[in-house]
């Protein structure tokens, strides 16, 4: 499974998800995380949006819903976790 984590340089957001995701232990997954400052379209779809997190399907990407920044990392897991099974019962 592929997470793809839209971002920029100083976005405390996007740096304080990107560190609760790389704590994750319980869930397989890769993390690609993406400067929106490096692509005209990703800053144009992403630039009032950050952080968004999407999983990468077959026929292409899906957004997450938001998660609180306050969010801890064991409940992240959980509602990560139980997203991705709806995904999966699709």
């Amino acid at each position: 499974m592929r997470l793809i984590l839209y971002s920029k340089p100083g976005c405390h957001l996007c740096e304080g998800l990107e560190g609760k995701l790389k704590q994750i232990e319980t869930l397989p997954f890769d993390l690609e995380i993406r400067d929106i400052t490096t692509r005209d379209d990703w800053f144009h779809a992403y630039q009032y949006e950050i952080p968004v997190l999407r999983l990468q399907l077959p026929q292409g990407e899906k957004t997450i819903p938001r998660f609180s920044p306050r969010i801890s990392v064991e409940r992240l897991a959980q509602k990560l976790e139980k997203y991705l099974e709806t995904m999966n019962n699709q």
